[in-house]
């Protein structure tokens, strides 16, 4: 039997390491998962010993807030598998948590990989060194990330990203708004502030407002959100029924990629999240606020121009970014109405992102599943 080790930190790694478990099933007839994973790794046979909730949280200052919950989690994590050695770890995404934790399952031999890389090209470049000692193996999605981890002399392959290939089909909005029951004729927005709590907390609010804003320059605009979990969706019905409950606005549960591909623009919390409206061929509008203390820090820290990752694939501006203090009502609902009324240049933007799409589909020779068995291999 192999036994598989695994951790992930938020419902981005879940569906990556759903996937990757369902690849390694069709590698290896007899598999047992352990470690932390969300509803989608759980039905796929993984033994989930924590909530994954408890490590969905963002920002150094609300990291500080949860420590001590969150170091007795990894020690009991390093304790199980010491005691249980899988014959191999994969943290997937995670960084705070997982680094720390295959730095300590390495040094007592068990091998470990690191499923997307963190941003040590963008920030806090130092990390590099914990990599070096944490990680025999960092799978990365991105081709430009593979230089950096080659000139650091540790080994890593890019295997790609595996929604790059899902969704390399002809996007059917229609079939979409048909399914979800909402108007084919109106102008829909999709509001999608997040998936942890810190994030609904500060985006709720102002992305409400901005959808307010919009109505009141256009006409026909029907606004739909999707909300990770039951909790999120109450948070967010509560903020509603506060604000604006006019609003026309469809909530749904746990379905993100068909609310995306249902809208004509995206207003979005910069993640993961931005990737895959990229590949669904969104124009969007990207924002994001956290606490001032993590602002600060993070500012002070980071060696890129741009955050959200349509905008580093290419290198350049593609979609606009409010951060911070331009995460604004007004400033929000100028960029969506700039894409409203603009379609050659949602055109253009179209193009772009084709390009960028086909650079980063998943190729037979570069399989992370591949990666990982000649990891346990050798």
């Amino acid at each position: 039997m192999l036994r598989i080790g695994i951790v992930v930190g938020e419902a981005s790694g879940d569906l990556l390491g759903a996937k990757l478990i369902q690849e390694l099933k069709e590698k290896y007839t007899n598999i047992e998962v352990v470690g932390i994973g969300g509803k989608l790794l759980i039905e796929n046979g993984c033994q989930s010993l924590f909530d994954m909730e408890r490590l969905s949280v963002m920002g150094i200052f609300e990291i500080f807030r949860r420590l001590i919950e969150l170091l007795s989690i990894r020690r009991k994590l390093t304790n199980y598998f010491i005691d249980n050695p899988p014959d191999v770890f994969i943290g997937i995404d995670a960084p705070e948590f997982n680094l720390t934790l295959e730095e300590n399952l390495r040094s007592k031999g068990i091998k470990t990989v690191h499923y997307v890389s963190p941003s040590v090209w963008a920030w806090r470049e130092y990390r590099i060194k914990k990599i070096s000692r944490a990680v025999d193996l960092m799978l990365v999605l991105f081709p430009f990330e593979l230089s950096y981890y080659d000139k650091n002399n540790i080994t890593a392959r890019f295997v790609g990203h595996p929604l790059a290939s899902q969704l390399n089909i002809a996007s059917d909005k229609n079939g979409a708004r048909e399914a979800l029951g909402l108007p084919r004729d109106q102008t829909i927005i999709a509001l999608m502030p997040g998936s942890r709590q810190t994030e609904l907390k500060q985006h709720v609010s102002i992305f409400l407002q901005t959808a307010v804003l919009c109505q009141q320059q256009h006409k026909d605009l029907h606004f739909v959100t999707n909300l990770v979990d039951e909790r999120s969706r109450k948070y967010f019905i509560n903020s509603l029924n506060e604000i604006c409950p006019e609003l026309p606005v469809s909530i749904f549960t746990g379905d993100s990629r068909r609310v995306m591909l249902a809208s004509d623009l995206l207003l979005l919390a910069s993640g993961t999240i931005t990737l895959e409206a990229m590949l669904l061929k969104k124009p969007m509008v990207v924002a994001y606020r956290t606490s001032w203390l993590t602002y600060q820090i993070i500012r002070r820290l980071t060696r890129v121009p741009y955050v959200a990752l349509p905008n580093l694939l290419a290198g350049r501006l593609l979609v606009p970014e409010c951060l911070q203090y331009d995460c604004t009502p007004e400033k929000l609902s100028i960029e969506l109405s700039t894409w409203l009324n603009d379609k050659p240049a949602v055109d253009k933007l179209t193009s772009e992102f084709d390009v960028i799409h086909q650079g980063i589909i998943q190729q037979k020779q570069y399989s992370a599943v591949d990666a990982i068995a000649s990891l346990i291999s050798n």
